[in-house]
């Protein structure tokens, strides 16, 4: 949520940050209406307690207090009944204001570029050269099938479209992956958490999931409980409403989750594999950490995910999301996208990696302290998936693949899987 402050102080910064998200500024005006009509408001109240002060202070200077309060009284009891009817309407401003706040973005950070959608994103570096294969390369499920590792066609009978079942080595290749990938969140000075996959309306509302995305989720509306669209969402809100120590931050944590999303949006998109799934799993890093250095810190966050795209070997390019593709939380956002064979060849999203300044942490009211008896601040707020597991496996799958059909798998994951090779009969070696 953005600071009411920073609307008052500089109101051309947020509309112009609007503009570039190609949205409506109008929202501007309109909370600097609502905040003048709550500011008068309370000047008035403060007014009204003020002349109460007075006329109480002559009660207790009056030689006879007795009759003093009595002739007072009715004027007394006026102003009591005009402070209460004026404070009786301020908790409505509040509320139109706050209504109107929660569901305006995040103010974008100078250095991300313009653009009205993903075609305008500026890659910055890029790692590896794409895999030249001597044979035809093979998308990841046409792999998965013939290895009987992955099956699109019970999960489809058992859940729908947009499900897998993974089988055998598929299995162990993606917990071996995953390993992998906790294994190097923990180097990098990650705790690991083991979180709850159902949170409630307002852990969704605090990390900037609600309302704006309702309809992606998965919802228990019994219990008023979410399927988490991603750890983002616990690991964010782990510390809501509390107040940290300085010298504690920054804060690093992993958690390895099952990820639920409707895809509502992606209407025949990505229909085939394991591109695009309501279930899948990811690895998820967030930071909590200092507002000076947040933008140093997600510098970093982005090498960390990069560097495991780098042990695995597998291509890949770090791109700069322009204004009109940085997503709702953000403040500026990398994305890593690796380089797949299938489908003539190209990059796909493997990882997003936002900083979120304070915006998060004022909807979940997460302070710090710089010294004990400083007053408090907002933290800000980084995530980044460190990876995609799915995605990640997938990617394996395809740029490891052999002429025979078998896949051998990169060296780094051998020790996590056990195995380094999926034999053409999907058996492991």
């Amino acid at each position: 949520m953005l600071d009411i402050a920073l609307i008052r102080r500089d109101p051309d910064q947020v509309r112009a940050s609007a503009q570039r998200r190609g949205q409506d500024p109008s929202f501007v005006d309109a909370v600097l209406e609502l905040d003048a009509a709550w500011r008068s408001g309370v000047t008035a109240v403060e007014a009204l307690k003020a002349e109460k002060n007075a006329l109480t202070e002559r009660v207790k200077v009056a030689t006879d207090k007795a009759a003093a309060a009595a002739e007072l009284r009715p004027e007394l009891a006026a102003l009591d009944a005009r402070i209460a009817a004026g404070s009786a309407t301020l908790p409505g401003f509040e509320e139109r204001i706050a209504a109107l706040l929660s569901e305006v973005p995040n103010v974008l950070d100078a250095s991300v570029p313009a653009g009205a959608g993903s075609d305008e994103n500026v890659v910055v570096r890029t790692w590896g050269e794409p895999r030249v294969f001597d044979f035809a390369p093979k998308a990841h499920w046409e792999l998965g099938e013939a290895l009987g590792i992955i099956d699109f066609e019970r999960a489809a009978k058992l859940s729908g479209s947009r499900f897998s079942v993974l089988k055998g080595a598929g299995v162990r290749l993606q917990r071996a992956i995953a390993l992998f990938f906790l294994d190097r969140a923990a180097r990098n000075g990650y705790t690991e958490l083991a979180v709850p996959y159902l949170v409630t309306r307002a852990t969704m509302f605090a990390t900037g999931q609600l309302s704006k995305f309702a309809d992606a989720m998965f919802q228990d509306q019994n219990a008023d409980l979410f399927l988490i669209p991603t750890a983002e969402v616990p690991l964010t809100a782990y510390h809501k409403d509390e107040i940290l120590a300085g010298d504690s931050l920054p804060r690093r944590y992993c958690a390895l989750t099952p990820c639920f999303r409707k895809e509502a949006g992606a209407a025949g998109k990505d229909t085939r594999g394991l591109i695009r799934q309501h279930q899948f799993e990811k690895v998820e890093l967030v930071w909590l950490t200092l507002p000076e250095r947040s933008f140093a810190d997600l510098d970093a966050l982005t090498a960390h995910a990069e560097g495991l795209l780098q042990e695995l070997g597998l291509a890949h390019r770090t791109m700069l999301l322009c204004s009109g593709d940085v997503g709702f939380n953000g403040a500026k956002t990398f994305d890593l996208e690796v380089w797949l064979p299938s489908d003539g060849g190209g990059y796909r999203e493997i990882s997003s990696c936002s900083n979120c300044t304070d915006f998060q942490a004022r909807r979940a009211n997460m302070r710090f302290r710089r010294e004990p008896k400083a007053k408090p601040e907002f933290v800000h707020t980084l995530n980044g998936s460190g990876l995609a597991v799915g995605r990640t496996l997938l990617a394996v799958l395809e740029n490891y693949q052999d002429a025979d059909g078998g896949v051998t798998l990169p060296a780094v994951l051998v020790p996590f899987a056990g195995f380094s090779r999926i034999e053409p009969d999907g058996g492991t070696t």
